[in-house]
């Protein structure tokens, strides 16, 4: 068979003609199979070599345009430590302090790197909490806040707070007060937090205690804003103190289940709290241990020892001192607490720190001071004391004095003149006033009286 196709292959020219046409493929002008093979193999086996190429060449066109950026606008760990010395290299928590204005020393001074204002713009001003900004030690800090030119929002529930303290600020564009309970969350854009919500005589902190959880819902604001946060702990957390006068490197003597532990151990487990949010989410916060505080605005009949007196002396009630009267306490006028409670919040050290007054008196002779101030002949009466009242109890400042550059400047002579003129107007204004409605209203049951008898007698 094949011979015989070969044969037919052989007498017909046209087929030899054809197979002569189709032979093998002809190479395109211009281009040899020489050339042709090396490209065709780097354009589809070496793909990835080519991938790689192009993301070290974008790379390395990414990083010499940032390095023409300025220092304040790269993301760098290494960059923002020449911004900010205190920023930790080795961190892998980041710090969430909202910087307002960054200064770094220079060749021409001190120059600034952040939150520039534009010369003819007035900087801005901070907006600034206070919980428990209606009360006592709250409403002179919004006070101070607002003579400031600060935008001041106050949290209260009102509970011991009074809206009275801050009347005098209502209609000012610059004041927001809100009704709430701090054991409740709460979210606000603020760039600092005072958290001074929390009732402060045994009074008061027996029957609502609200340490914990009102610091636990401040310091999660404090972590999802960025703002710095201000706890206002207290000397209770030295408890009976065994170290007089007490700093701030003293542990205490707290009875953990006594009846006045609610206070005492909120406190202590509040600046636990406090410290772990510093320590283990960069948040920054500063803790101020406060001393016996007295002055205007004080509630007049809340268990403590100076309003107590003061109102049992202006009210020709015998002056109650407990126990033997030898146990000693501190105390500082309202205006040196809030004085130290700025300084600490402007400050760039955590604490805690001791603000009281160390000027130490006892029982009786706090007693003698207010006869002396309000009535000579007013009596002391001995009762049985108190469980679990602390012995002793002043303040070592010297840290406040080294890094804050604080100290009460108010005698207690000189400051309690000011809150006896305050309770006396508000004593005697409230009887005056319940006088004046008693006698109104029975005006009113005597018209009521004779309109009836009138009525009766037409009839």
């Amino acid at each position: 068979m094949n011979s015989e196709l070969f044969r037919r292959n052989q007498s017909n020219p046209t087929l030899q003609t054809q197979n002569s046409v189709i032979g093998p493929p002809r190479t395109p002008a211009g281009c040899s199979s020489k050339f042709r093979s090396p490209i065709r193999y780097m354009l589809r086996e070496q793909r990835l070599l080519f991938v790689f190429i192009g993301i070290a060449i974008a790379t390395l066109l990414f990083n010499v345009v940032r390095l023409t950026f300025p220092l304040e606008l790269r993301d760098d760990q290494r960059y923002r430590a020449e911004l900010n010395p205190f920023v930790r290299l080795d961190s892998s928590i980041p710090m969430r302090r909202v910087l307002y204005e960054t200064r770094r020393e220079g060749s021409l001074g001190r120059v600034n790197m952040a939150g520039k204002v534009p010369p003819g713009l007035k900087k801005r001003n901070l907006r600034i909490v206070v919980t428990g900004g209606a009360g006592f030690v709250g409403s002179h800090l919004v006070d101070r806040l607002m003579e400031r030119g600060d935008n001041v929002i106050v949290v209260d529930n009102f509970f011991t707070g009074r809206k009275d303290n801050l009347v005098h600020h209502f209609g000012n564009p610059r004041f927001e007060l809100i009704r709430h309970d701090v054991v409740e969350p709460i979210l606000l854009e603020v760039d600092q937090i005072f958290h001074l919500a929390c009732p402060a005589s045994p009074v008061h902190y027996k029957f609502n205690p609200t340490n914990v959880v009102g610091t636990l819902n401040m310091l999660g604001l404090a972590k999802r804003v960025g703002a710095r946060f201000l706890l206002t702990s207290t000397s209770e957390v030295y408890g009976d103190p065994l170290q007089h006068p007490q700093a701030e490197t003293y542990w205490g003597n707290v009875n953990p289940i006594g009846v006045r532990s609610c206070y005492d151990e909120g406190k202590r487990t509040a600046e636990t709290l406090t410290m772990d949010y510093h320590r283990g989410l960069g948040i920054e916060v500063r803790i101020a241990r406060i001393f016996n505080t007295y002055g205007p605005r004080m509630c007049i009949d809340d268990g403590r020892v100076v309003s107590n007196f003061v109102a049992q002396a202006l009210r020709k009630e015998p002056l109650t001192v407990y126990g033997d009267g030898k146990q000693t306490r501190s105390f500082q006028y309202v205006s040196d607490l809030v004085e130290g409670l700025m300084k600490l919040m402007e400050g760039e050290h955590v604490g805690p720190f001791n603000l009281g007054n160390p000027g130490e008196f006892t029982m009786l002779e706090l007693a003698q001071v207010v006869q002396e101030t309000i009535d000579p002949n007013a009596r002391i009466e001995f009762r049985p004391n108190t469980e679990d009242d602390p012995h002793k109890r002043k303040p070592d400042i010297s840290k406040a004095k080294e890094l804050l550059g604080w100290e009460p400047s108010v005698s207690l002579r000189k400051g309690l003149p000011l809150m006896v003129s305050d309770f006396r107007q508000r004593i005697f204004g409230d009887l005056k006033d319940d006088a004046s409605s008693s006698s109104s209203s029975s005006s009113a049951a005597a018209a009521a009286t004779l309109s009836t008898l009138s009525t009766t007698s037409s009839v």
